[in-house]
């Protein structure tokens, strides 16, 4: 896996623009140019998982122009998937047609299209220093050859604003969000996986926009079905009722069938044992958390669906080797001596 990751304060002023352009024109193979070359300030980290790039960037506002000169020069056949968190992105097509975004909005294009896009701050004013606010989002450039879905259907969505704050869309954008705040920890051997679960991960949201699910392979299916358990359990750890009769039903699957699905992605360990590691995780976070002192062992417990002392208390030892008020009392200690 390549991780390539550009910071603006590293290079020269008079350079940073064009440094970052660059990189961008890699896979996007646009003409950018922004009003504020002369102090331009990005970030951008771009993982490459096998055919699939995973990118992540915040930068001064800027235009991007893929002319019909560009798109007879490349020979790339690639979808490419932006999903914004800060700011606005309004993007225009040849063809005719226009979209705009803020965040939480994706928009997708095609490398054979030629487009505009004009990247500005929120209009909630400039930065705190009297900067112009940044735009920032992740993207996704994948061959289209990697989908499952007829190009024809695909390509209803080129230009469409799409949504991904809840169902495909809200797993979609966790993953690619969690994939770099992990960057730092993900081993080269970890790539050709990731790069799969993308493209199952971008296949499903697709075929939920096109209400083609149908379509989709088994694997692409059963790897969204788990993402979406496991996200579901992690919002509802707080519980004391969740069990895996409430995450089956939730998912509008037989109990049997859920330990199936979710025995095959975690090595055998039971949808219990994990919603119970989880919960233990959580609560070991909170005990070292020196913000969290005052709050009792048994309130830490119950946070996390523990509501009975004795339970969290034997849980956590079978765990972790001490009790919950030993851990705290070992943790907040190291972090005194260090501070």
């Amino acid at each position: 896996m390549i991780n390539t990751v550009f910071r603006s304060e590293d290079a020269p002023a008079g350079e940073r623009f064009e440094r970052w352009r660059e990189l961008i024109d890699r896979s996007r193979a646009n003409e950018a140019t922004s009003a504020h070359v002369d102090d331009f300030r990005a970030e951008l980290r771009v993982l490459e998982l096998g055919p699939v790039t995973v990118w992540r960037s915040s930068f001064s506002p800027a235009h991007f122009r893929r002319s019909a000169r560009r798109v007879r020069q490349s020979d790339s056949e690639v979808y490419h998937l932006s999903l914004l968190t800060e700011g606005e992105l309004t993007q225009s097509h040849e063809r005719g047609g226009s979209a705009s975004i803020r965040a939480g909005g994706l928009l997708v294009d095609a490398s054979w299209q030629a487009c505009e896009a004009l990247a500005s701050a929120s209009p909630s004013g400039p930065a705190a220093d009297g900067e112009p606010g940044a735009v920032a989002g992740v993207g996704v450039d994948l061959p289209k050859a990697l989908l499952p879905l007829p190009q024809h259907r695909v390509d209803r969505l080129l230009g469409r604003e799409l949504s991904v704050r809840d169902g495909a869309g809200a797993l979609l954008a966790d993953f690619l969000c969690g994939l770099h705040r992990h960057a730092d920890t993900l081993r080269t051997t970890d790539a050709p996986r990731l790069g799969t679960v993308t493209v199952d991960l971008v296949s499903a949201f697709f075929a939920h926009a096109l209400e083609t699910e149908a379509a989709l392979p088994p694997e692409s299916r059963h790897e969204v079905l788990v993402r979406g358990i496991r996200t579901f359990i992690r919002q509802n750890l707080h519980d004391p009722e969740l069990t895996p009769g409430v995450v089956a039903s939730a998912h509008h699957i037989s109990v049997s069938h859920l330990h199936r699905v979710f025995g095959q992605r975690s090595r055998g360990e039971t949808v219990a044992a994990w919603i119970r590691s989880q919960r233990l995780e959580r609560a070991r976070d909170d005990l070292a958390n020196p913000s969290l002192r005052a709050l009792p062992i048994h309130a830490v417990g119950a946070r996390w669906g523990l509501p009975r002392a004795s339970d969290f208390t034997r849980a956590f030892r079978s765990a972790y080797g001490l009790s919950p008020s030993e851990y705290r009392r070992q943790a907040l200690g190291e972090h005194a001596r260090t501070s």
